[in-house]
């Protein structure tokens, strides 16, 4: 049994960690394999949902074929024998995975088999495969097996996410549920510590950890140090060895990991937001770096009358790759819808140009004055030809942006987002409000029932005083004639009430967004954006809660809402709990992992606070992705006990 132990490139990111590691087991765990022709050697991929989760966010189908896959199964499909092809396996060592394992080595389906696990198997699942190895004279055609730790989804360069295949194993409502069990509670933190184990394999760094009392996020933190400190005692078996550690990124310093629980501040998951990417989250179905739209075809006339043609669904993925994304995914909307259009003219123009230069090309006429011109633009044509390629996948990312940007904006116009947006910062920064909440819960042609209950969370959230019993229910009634569901409220009225005895609310800071007034100018007639309506808000950075947090410990700051966080260090011999760091000096790279859920508008706000911060670096990690929609069913299905 082999643990993969890689030694990454100085600098790289934990995306490119990742997908070394992939690479590598998918040439069969060495560097580069080739044939004597030097094409790569063909072969089949067979993972579980787990492994194509995994795959997806870091290669594409056309990497996968560059690398010789020239078929991607999964696991529990119909299967014909491939006998004369080898076979990588990238699966979640799960009873019913190695039984089909065996299976498929009884049914001789492969020529040979390498058995890769996303997480360690243990020794008695080794032993089934070893006995039907033995039962199916397979033995010599299982190549390899390997533990290859990467039992977690990387998203971006600097975020990863634990799972999306049964997530509600480890969301926020199954850490809060009133009725969880000891044995319960056991499973879902040793899943969770399971997975940011096989991070820091991956990583190739061990952890200085800090984490508040009392919450999901120490039992965490407690079950990760007691794993990390067993497998440096094992030396001649640790996976932390000379040759990982001091490369890369995380460099001359162990990295800070701050375990934050996500009942320290539960309105970000909430609030409407107004930037690219966490739009995108909210508003349209994304995920996994991939969004699906619905593109409805206008109305199509039929016997029985006139209804709306099918829907025509479209998916694009937005990848790293994507220049237009990667610079505009944290930009406010009213700049991305601007950007678009600035790129669709810059594009329009160099398509023009072209144009002229073919109907030149048709010149006339053999006087000397053509026949020079022609030449010089012979010259032009040919560099205009040479620049076909990257013209064609600007116009691709153009359309797909202005799709999406199209989409989006949809949205904000039919439910006044912006109008919320504004609103719920104000109170969460405690401004005075210019409208009561009252109007806007009852305009009905503000938003959604979910928007209006979005909002009073937030109200109910972040206010010093609770409302009394009297304005209570006169929010209830309002809320419950605008169609709202009242069970999140019950929730939260509980948690509140809980959170009141352990710890004052999270405060948000005290700046807030500045309008500019409308967006005067309609972005011009021929634009797909015609923002009116719209308000251009500005975004003023702050702080949100977990931002602070981390802020203070990788700072060395001491602040009474830090101040009592646990400290282990997995490589001090004798485990000595105190609160009181060793490390004195402040931290370059940090590790923020929120327990119970985390989202696109905490991970913008730490990109944002690390941009100001020369040579630091931090990754954002949560137990799942969920936007407000998906958390507001969680806390429903809480308030319902």
């Amino acid at each position: 049994m082999v643990g993969v132990k890689m030694a990454a490139a100085a600098g790289a990111s934990i995306r490119e960690r990742q997908t070394v590691a992939l690479k590598r087991m998918l040439n069969f765990n060495v560097p580069h394999v080739k044939n004597s022709t030097g094409e790569p050697v063909w072969k089949v991929l067979i993972y579980d949902r787990f492994g194509q989760d995994i795959i997806s966010p870091l290669l594409s189908v056309k990497e996968l074929r560059d690398m010789g896959i020239t078929l991607h199964l999964l696991l529990h499909s119909d299967r014909d024998p491939i006998p004369d092809v080898p076979a990588v396996y990238f699966v979640m060592p799960t009873e019913e995975n190695i039984d089909r394992m065996c299976q498929d080595l009884r049914n001789q389906l492969y020529e040979s088999y390498y058995l890769n696990f996303i997480s360690a198997i243990s020794r008695s699942k080794l032993e089934d495969i070893a006995n039907a190895a033995l039962a199916a004279s397979a033995v010599t055609q299982v190549a390899k097996v390997f533990d290859q730790y990467l039992n977690f989804i990387t998203l971006e360069d600097d975020m990863f996410v634990l799972c999306n295949q049964n997530k509600e194993l480890v969301s926020y409502r199954a850490i809060n549920r009133p009725d969880i069990t000891d044995t319960e509670m056991e499973t879902v933190m040793d899943t969770i510590v399971d997975s940011l184990f096989c991070f820091f394999v991956t990583l190739g760094a061990v952890p200085i950890i800090r984490c508040s009392r009392g919450t999901a996020a120490e039992m965490v933190a407690v079950k990760l140090d007691k794993k990390l400190r067993e497998n440096l005692r094992d030396a001649r078996n640790s996976l932390f060895t000379g040759d990982t550690l001091g490369a890369g990124q995380f460099s001359f310093q162990r990295p800070l990991l701050v375990l934050v629980d996500r009942n320290i501040d539960l309105a970000t998951p909430l609030h409407h937001t107004w930037t690219y990417q966490a739009l995108v989250h909210d508003v349209l179905d994304f995920h996994l770096n991939r969004v699906n739209l619905e593109e409805s075809l206008g109305v199509e006339n039929s016997p029985a009358g006139a209804r709306p043609k099918r829907k025509n669904k479209k998916s694009y993925d937005l990848t790293p790759v994507d220049k237009f994304w990667q610079k505009h995914k944290g930009s406010p909307f009213p700049e991305v819808a601007e950007s678009v259009q600035q790129e669709l003219e810059s594009y329009r123009a160099q398509e023009d140009e072209v144009k002229r230069l073919k109907s030149i090309m048709g010149l006339e006429g053999e006087d000397e004055g053509a026949i020079s011109m022609l030449s010089d633009n012979t010259a032009k044509l040919t560099s205009a030809v040479s620049s076909l390629p990257e013209l064609l996948e600007k116009k691709r990312l153009i359309d797909l942006h202005t799709n999406v940007a199209t989409a989006v904006l949809e949205h904000i116009k039919a439910r006044k987002l912006d109008v919320y947006f504004e609103y719920e910062e104000k109170i969460m920064s405690k401004t005075t409000l210019d409208k009561s909440l009252l109007d806007i819960i009852s305009d009905p042609d503000a938003g959604t029932p979910e928007d209006k209950m979005r909002l009073f969370l937030i109200y109910y959230i972040s206010a010093q005083q609770a409302p009394s019993e009297a304005d209570l229910e006169q929010y209830k009634k309002a809320l419950i004639d605008a169609g709202c569901n009242l069970n999140p409220l019950q929730y939260i009225k509980q948690w509140k009430a809980f959170a009141k005895m352990a710890s004052a609310p999270a405060s948000y800071g005290n700046t807030t967004t500045k309008p500019m007034g409308l967006l005067s100018r309609v972005m011009n007639t021929g634009s797909q954006f015609v923002m009116e309506g719209v308000k251009n808000l500005v975004l003023k950075q702050q702080n949100l809660p977990v931002t602070r947090i981390l802020d203070n410990l990788m700072e060395m700051k001491s602040n009474p809402e830090t101040d009592d966080y646990r400290y282990f260090d997995p490589k001090m011999l004798r485990g000595n709990d105190s609160s009181v760091p060793r490390n004195k000096n402040p931290f370059q790279e940090a590790i923020v992992f929120v327990v119970g859920g985390g989202n696109y508008i905490e991970y913008q706000n730490l990109v944002d606070y690390i941009k100001g911060k020369q040579g630091k670096h931090i990754l954002y990690g949560c137990s799942e992705l969920f936007n407000a929609t998906q958390f507001i069913k969680q806390l429903s299905q809480l308030g319902q006990k």
